[in-house]
């Protein structure tokens, strides 16, 4: 809430990144009532969290679809970065705010469709086969379609950009060094860039990662619930928490350490700002 406040608030972080950013912001907050929901439901009663319920559908979308918008603006903010970086990318195609605005539409609406997907019928709750023991009455090729891409995705494409990233700093560095400039500012911007980027991709390795083993047991599982409980059941929790864990380190790489700001190389013929 004191991001979006911030953003809201700030004239100057008014631009088509601090959107995303607010949208983030958003995403986790939805992420964390979600899965205060379900904290509910399992304190007032805790079997149909093990053993699932109608009651359970609408908080589990809810966490579905708040878990993957966050995870589609995460890709949306490594994928800006990297066009605000890329000379000849940026010199094609320039990011406005009517565009980062499309970006978070279409991002919640494919978010809402795909998490919302077990209430419009894709659920097991009059089927035994198919039915998740994690996550009942969710059906377990539901959990596969959703879960498995979207990791995968939110693995690969903030590797691909923070890399690039690093890499077009890394040359420009050299060629400045190959033209006699000073480069302090330029390798201050590389460390800061590489250790935010670091940080950002293993922030989602450990809170994503477990919870798509967890999806990979579920679908490779044969046991029922009773056999289960409770040591993949407190797995399941912890998996909840580090999800929640993202929550909180998210506001903290992208709005208060990431402040990722421009140093000045000079070319032969005037200044340009390289915006990172």
């Amino acid at each position: 809430c004191t991001v979006i406040f911030t953003r809201l608030a700030t004239r100057d972080l008014h631009k088509p990144i601090s959107i995303l950013f607010c949208n983030l912001a958003v995403s986790d907050l939805f992420t964390s009532f979600s899965g205060f929901w379900i904290s509910m439901l399992f304190i007032t009663n805790p079997d149909i969290t093990i053993f699932g319920s109608r009651d359970m559908l609408a908080p589990y979308a809810l966490y579905t679809t708040s878990i993957l918008s966050t995870i589609y603006n995460l890709v949306s903010i490594g994928i800006e970065r990297y066009l605000a970086v890329a000379e000849s990318m940026r010199a094609r195609f320039r990011l406005a705010r009517t565009h980062s605005i499309a970006v978070v539409l279409v991002s919640w609406v494919l978010a809402f469709f795909l998490g919302c997907l077990p209430l419009m019928g894709w659920n097991c709750l009059h089927a035994e086969q198919n039915i998740s023991v994690l996550y009942s009455p969710f059906c377990v090729n539901y959990l596969v379609l959703v879960t498995m891409p979207n990791v995968v995705l939110a693995f690969l494409v903030p590797l691909f950009t923070y890399l690039r990233i690093i890499i077009i700093l890394r040359k420009r560095k050299l060629r400045m060094q190959a033209c006699g400039q000073a480069t302090g500012t330029y390798k201050s911007a590389e460390t800061q860039v590489a250790r935010t980027s670091i940080s950002i991709w293993l922030l989602a390795l450990v809170s994503y990662a477990p919870f798509l083993a967890g999806v990979i047991f579920d679908a490779t599982n044969q046991r029922c619930h009773t056999d289960l409980y409770p040591s993949v059941y407190i797995f399941r929790n912890c998996t909840a928490m580090l999800i929640t864990i993202t929550c909180l380190g998210n506001p903290l790489l992208y709005t208060l350490r990431a402040k990722l700001r421009a140093p000045r190389c000079l070319s032969a013929q005037r200044p340009r700002a390289c915006a990172i």
